[in-house]
């Protein structure tokens, strides 16, 4: 992280996260959703099945985490559950994707997130 403070982000990541509650709970239970792939294009796609589950999977952990009411704590386990997400769905780019410029995105998330994870990881052990 650079040189935003970490009140800022956890603002900013407050917002993000009610935003994604939000709109799942604005969602029509009729309809499909926003995202949803046939089973045609998710194999068509390669890594587009593994990126879709990934998504999902994340979505739901950080919409059922329990928030401790401490914004630091709370920013720091949401942001590592985040950048886990961008990790698992930039596997997929590299494996399947055939953009040289996105998988040398992904390649960089890669790096630069599990960099942050190690920063939140450290910064939740100094502060259990």
């Amino acid at each position: 992280m650079t040189s935003l403070s970490f009140k800022t982000l956890a603002s900013a990541s407050a917002l993000a996260a009610f935003a994604l509650t939000a709109t799942a709970q604005t969602q029509p239970s009729t309809s499909p959703a926003p995202m949803a792939m046939s089973s045609a294009q998710m194999q068509k796609g390669g890594g587009s099945d593994e990126m879709k589950k990934s998504m999902m999977s994340g979505m739901d952990g950080m919409q059922k985490m329990q928030m401790s009411g401490d914004t630091d704590k709370d920013f720091a386990m949401l942001m590592k559950m985040h950048h886990q997400q961008a990790l698992e769905m930039a596997k997929p780019e590299i494996a399947h994707g055939k953009s040289p410029e996105l998988r040398a995105m992904a390649r960089k998330i890669i790096k630069d997130q599990t960099k942050e994870i190690a920063q939140l990881d450290a910064w939740m052990k100094k502060n259990p």
